[in-house]
C-alpha cells in the first residue's frame, strides 16, 4: 500500500452512501449482496447506487463476482486490512522534535 491508494481507499469511504454499503456488505458477509438488495437496505436508488459502488470497486474495497445470473458485491476484506495495516504501520515510532 501507498500514500495514493490509502488516499483513494478513504476518500472513498468518506462518503455516508459508500461507507453505509460498505458497512453492509460487511454485516452480508460471504454470500455478499446483489445490487438490489442493498438498494432496498439502504434505501438507494439503483443509479445513485451502481455510482457509489463503482467507487468503491475503483478504490478496491468491494468486488464482484457473478453468482448465477446476478452480479454479487464483496466486501474486500484485505484490502481494508492492508489499509489499517498501512495508516498503523508506524505507531509508536516516536516523531523527532523539531
Amino acid at each position: 500500500m501507498n500514500t495514493a491508494t490509502a488516499a483513494k481507499s478513504l476518500s472513498a469511504l468518506g462518503h455516508d452512501a459508500r461507507l453505509s454499503v460498505f458497512r453492509l456488505l460487511v454485516r452480508a458477509g460471504d454470500d455478499g449482496l446483489n445490487v438490489g438488495a442493498i438498494g432496498r437496505h439502504l434505501e438507494i436508488p439503483a443509479s445513485t447506487l451502481a455510482h457509489h459502488l463503482s467507487a468503491l470497486v475503483d478504490a478496491g474495497l468491494v468486488r464482484q463476482g457473478r453468482r448465477g445470473r446476478e452480479i454479487r458485491n464483496f466486501a474486500n476484506y484485505d484490502a481494508v486490512s492492508d489499509l489499517v495495516d498501512y495508516l498503523t504501520e508506524e505507531c509508536c515510532l516516536g516523531v523527532a522534535q523539531t
